[in-house]
């Protein structure tokens, strides 16, 4: 359950979009906090905060953050919005939480794209990149941009991960680089909010206006280690999502020879679940070529069964490293950077070339 802290601001030490990172002293010593002033309200120093430092002490993904619950004795004032009524949205986001977020659906009544969206049908073939990590986004966003420069790319977050789009560094890195975000399901803070990922996917084309789309979970993940318990199994169902609004699906290959378990070196077995008995409907699973011929042959090998289904080409990678390590976004996967795990942003990256070619 939650273990509560109350603890004061010290200093404010970083903003990002959404985001603010405090120094705060509590009786268990100081410590980083995140707040999102969008629903906290504005921290300042002096002020005292609650904070949530279950993840924090089990030292799971949160980077290492406490997290703001409330600035109790500074409450924010109401929206200015009138309550009462829909006019400002009424999609409960994190529902039934205490920070519970009110927002405007895409599509709903009181939306300036509600004709816009009770007329979308289809993505028109539009590519859509899918891959199971947040951490793909920034590879797969690099590749587009090196091929088609000029490509208007949206993102899909949905919520298997971070529900707060604010969370993400990533995003924030990108955000001259994308044409927005949709957040999806549970997920909130995107520049367009959806309530599924099928409106989320028809947003992004028809409102935003994309070439291509780029969906994954937010920053963070759930896993037990086992076949089914891993969030980013609903990549396959984003598969599905997209091939049945006419999209065409693109599926980025995990592949890792940093990562030290066994069951992710080589072809992730998230992907073969995923892709293999997940999602039903067929997609492109790009192999980037120039791999060491070991690795090559293993990750053949794995796909082998997958053919029947999918299909498979092979994309030269040629440039694909300059275009790396000029990222506006940092890569980092599991705390490993581009030359930890080289495979696996290259994996990504070959998804965004092979969809560049569809737009």
């Amino acid at each position: 359950m939650v273990r509560w802290r109350s603890g004061t601001v010290q200093a404010i030490r970083r903003r990002w979009n959404g985001a603010v990172e405090l120094e705060v002293t509590t009786d268990d010593g100081p410590l980083k906090a995140l707040a999102y002033p969008a629903l906290t309200g504005e921290p300042e120093p002096g002020d005292r905060v609650l904070l949530n430092v279950g993840a924090l002490v089990m030292g799971l993904g949160t980077g290492g953050y406490a997290l703001v619950v409330a600035l109790p004795d500074r409450l924010p004032a109401d929206p200015p919005e009138d309550g009462a009524n829909r006019d400002s949205g009424h999609l409960v986001k994190a529902r039934y939480t205490p920070l519970q977020a009110i927002r405007l659906g895409v599509d709903e009544e009181a939306s300036p794209h509600r004709a816009v969206m009770a007329a979308a049908t289809s993505l028109d073939g539009m590519p859509v990149v899918l891959a199971d990590l947040h951490s793909a986004l920034p590879a797969i966003v690099a590749a587009v941009r090196l091929d088609r420069p000029g490509a208007r790319i949206a993102y899909v977050m949905t919520d298997g991960g971070a529900l707060p789009a604010w969370f993400s560094r990533t995003l924030d890195g990108l955000r001259d680089h994308l044409v927005g975000t949709v957040t999806t399901g549970q997920a909130f803070g995107g520049d367009l909010e959806a309530s599924t990922v099928h409106t989320g996917l028809l947003a992004a084309r028809h409102v935003l206006r994309a070439d291509v789309t780029v969906v994954t979970q937010g920053p963070g993940n759930l896993g037990t280690g086992t076949t089914w318990g891993f969030s980013g199994v609903a990549l396959g169902e984003a598969v599905n999502a997209t091939g049945t609004l006419g999209g065409r699906p693109v599926g980025s290959l995990r592949i890792s020879t940093g990562d030290g378990r066994p069951r992710h070196r080589g072809l992730s077995h998230h992907s073969l679940t995923a892709y293999g008995k997940v999602a039903l409907l067929p997609a492109d699973l790009p192999v980037p070529e120039g791999l060491d011929p070991y690795l090559a042959a293993e990750i053949d090998a794995a796909l082998a069964p997958l053919a029947a289904r999918h299909r498979l080409p092979r994309v030269p990678v040629d440039g694909l490293d300059e275009a790396l390590r000029a990222s506006p976004a940092p890569l980092s996967t599991m705390g490993r950077k581009l030359d930890q795990d080289y495979a696996y942003f290259l994996a990504a990256a070959a998804a965004g070339r092979f969809a560049a070619t569809l737009i």
